[in-house]
């Protein structure tokens, strides 16, 4: 795996990219002198961390046969204050799964991708009491006309 990080003004907006080009950007918050063009770099960490278990939950819901029409995922965190560096001390992912989904499969894949897959929760779990939570929106019969 490797990235290549190239500045793109005179402050802090930033591109990283991947060895197939895919890119993403960051910048700095305007009291350090950025100019948010881009989400920060803990942003861009919490974001990793959706992104992470977001794949780990389709791809255990599609193992167990159940039918995911979509997926939304919140995330809430809290760093230290008055500290360098200012790690996470908590963060709280909020998944909300669409479909005719069956409770114990949900509660199973979030489980497993936040306890035992996702990567990015274990190396933050280190510094941060990671919490999730879960609902699931089903369709309404009278959508389905």
């Amino acid at each position: 795996m490797e990235i290549q990080l190239k500045r793109l003004n005179n402050a802090y907006h930033l591109r990283a990219s991947n060895e197939n080009g895919n890119t993403v950007e960051m910048d700095g918050s305007p009291a350090v002198g950025g100019s948010n063009s881009a989400m920060r770099p803990m942003q861009t960490l919490l974001s990793a961390l959706g992104g992470c278990s977001a794949i780990d939950v389709i791809s255990i819901l599609n193992k167990q046969r159940q039918q995911l029409d979509d997926l939304e995922i919140d995330i809430k965190a809290v760093r230290e204050e008055d500290k360098e560096p200012a790690l996470f001390t908590t963060i709280h992912v909020h998944y909300r799964l669409f479909g005719n989904l069956k409770e114990d499969k949900v509660q199973q894949a979030v489980s497993l991708s936040m306890e035992k897959y996702c990567s990015v929760a274990k190396i933050l779990e280190k510094t941060a009491e990671i919490t999730y939570d879960y609902e699931i929106v089903r369709p309404n019969a009278f959508d389905m006309e």
